[in-house]
């Protein structure tokens, strides 16, 4: 195991969302929960944002929208919707905790293409997530989606080869999050109509480091900025799209199997290499 405790630290995204709340409403930000938006459109010289209540209309607009369908169609084409999976335990007891040595709250991860990350909550209990990313047909998504047996019966049976002396321990709760991802693991960030519109999406998991950057980045454009951010070759050159259906679909799976075997045999194959070469990938 790798230890580095340089660079780098843990933080409760939920608390994160909900102070980024608190500060954007103390400077008059008004935010509108539950309204969804269904279309995006030029408007004088402005945007006009559709919803099913009424037209808001802005001078420029930010598109972050992560993995949920696109306005701007566009980004279909460079941007894969993937379910992540996660389970957490009930809380340990002391003699538990000792027996796996994990007196810190550091936060783990295992080194595979398909990985695991691992955290112990306040209240002594183990989140464990990751391994089986899923990408459905025709890059769906919906709630429905977030409860899959298949998936977190394999992350139960894989938490006990990693933790056999806590057989026994029961999960508590179990969930899916949506991670929106490009090919090459960056955002994609750029403008649209006419450089009213700029967005920043494909986090591939790495959203709450990368969010900041790819707001601030976004912010630059719609200002028409010449920053050390837009002069970078992630925001100037687009990573490589994937492919339409029906196609991308069992692509998708056969890298997926491609990595597995990887991940069993150590030997990276024809498939693996040659998306290496065109700066292509995929991972849970």
């Amino acid at each position: 195991m790798c230890w580095n405790d340089l660079g780098s630290g843990l933080l409760d995204p939920a608390m994160l969302c909900w102070g980024l709340k608190r500060a954007a409403l103390t400077r008059g930000v008004r935010i509108h929960e539950d309204t969804a938006v269904t279309g995006v459109a030029r408007s004088g010289a402005g945007v006009a944002i559709r919803t099913p209540l009424g037209a808001v209309h802005a001078k420029q607009i930010v598109l972050a929208t992560n993995a949920y369908p696109p306005l701007l169609k566009r980004l279909r084409a460079w941007v894969l919707p993937i379910y992540d999976h996660v389970l957490v335990t009930e809380p340990l007891n002391a003699s538990q905790l000792a027996d796996i040595g994990w007196s810190e709250n550091q936060g783990m991860t295992d080194s595979g293409n398909q990985f695991h990350y691992y955290r112990r909550t306040p209240d002594d209990r183990i989140l464990w997530g990751g391994y089986d990313a899923v990408y459905y047909f025709g890059n769906k998504t919906d709630a429905a989606r977030e409860q899959r047996d298949r998936s977190h019966q394999l992350l139960a049976r894989q938490f006990f080869e990693t933790f056999p002396q806590l057989r026994g321990l029961r999960f508590t709760h179990r969930w899916a999050g949506l991670i929106d991802s490009t090919s090459r693991f960056t955002p994609l960030i750029g403008t649209a109509l006419d450089g009213r519109m700029a967005y920043s999406v494909g986090y591939t998991g790495l959203g709450v480091a990368a969010s900041r950057f790819g707001a601030r980045t976004a912010l630059d454009l719609l200002a028409g900025r010449d920053t050390e951010r837009t002069r970078l070759g992630l925001v100037r050159k687009k990573p490589m799209r994937f492919p339409s259906e029906p196609l991308r679909y069992p692509t998708v799976q056969f890298t997926r199997a491609a990595l597995a075997r990887e991940d069993r045999t150590g030997k990276r194959g024809l498939w693996l290499r040659t998306l290496d070469h065109f700066g292509v990938g995929f991972n849970s």
